[in-house]
């Protein structure tokens, strides 16, 4: 594998890079015909190919070795309500694809600050963070979800939300176990209402709590990304 990867989701089909990994492959790092590198589909696999063509908005390729990469076993999902400063979403979303996520689930909720989404920029950054980590699969990243509409669709493993309310709660450390799905609800700056809460643990969530201090929403998001994979590198 090379250092640097490229995206090509339609590589098996077409055997090109995009126009603008084909622009970043050529302007950029100014490769030529007969260089080696590697593609990734985004979808679990890993491509080694050649350089047939140096072409800044189509360069061709000769795949010489396509190589499956097992998904990790489990399924992480967190659904959060995005934060007024955009960068802030975009910081929590490269993070925690470089930790490993397989779903974003951008929430609106009562006390919502963001009520529109640019998802296209946020894909383009998990695009990034995915290359950059050498990773082989890209996240999903859904457009926002309204609350009640998330927390009862189904959902195949444990489901939590994360809140700040003086309510029963366990660590999510402490109460989630390896090798498990999760769902994870995290909200705006505001919380969750209590009436969100109780909606959701009717429909089968588990409150939690991520640690003694109040935690900004992008943070929270990143450290239940964290602590799930803590517990599952465990031996």
């Amino acid at each position: 594998m090379s250092d640097t990867i490229f995206y090509a989701p339609y590589i098996a089909q077409t055997a090109q890079l995009p126009e603008q990994e084909s622009q970043h492959c050529v302007k950029v790092l100014r490769m030529r015909e007969g260089e080696k590198l590697t593609v990734t589909d985004g979808q679990g696999f890993f491509y080694d190919c050649t350089l047939v063509e140096a072409h800044p908005k189509r360069c061709s390729l000769r795949i010489e070795q396509r190589t499956a990469i097992d998904k990790k076993g489990f399924d992480l999902q967190i659904a959060f309500a995005p934060t007024k400063q955009m960068d802030r979403n975009e910081w929590f979303v490269e993070k925690a694809v470089e930790i490993g996520i397989d779903h974003f689930i951008p929430l609106l909720s009562s006390y919502s600050e963001r009520r529109e989404l640019k998802k296209e920029r946020l894909e383009k950054i998990a695009i990034s963070a995915m290359k950059q980590s050498q990773q082989a699969y890209l996240p999903e990243i859904e457009e926002l979800v309204r609350f009640a509409d998330c927390v009862t669709r189904p959902f195949e493993g444990r489901k939590f939300i994360a809140h700040c309310h003086d309510l029963p709660k366990k660590p999510l450390a402490q109460t989630y176990r390896k090798g498990e799905n999760a769902l994870i609800l995290v909200g705006p700056e505001g919380d969750f209402s209590e009436e969100e809460v109780g909606n959701a643990v009717a429909n089968g969530f588990e409150p939690v709590s991520l640690g003694e201090t109040r935690l900004r929403t992008e943070t929270a998001c990143l450290v239940a990304t964290h602590t799930i994979h803590v517990i599952n590198n465990q031996s």
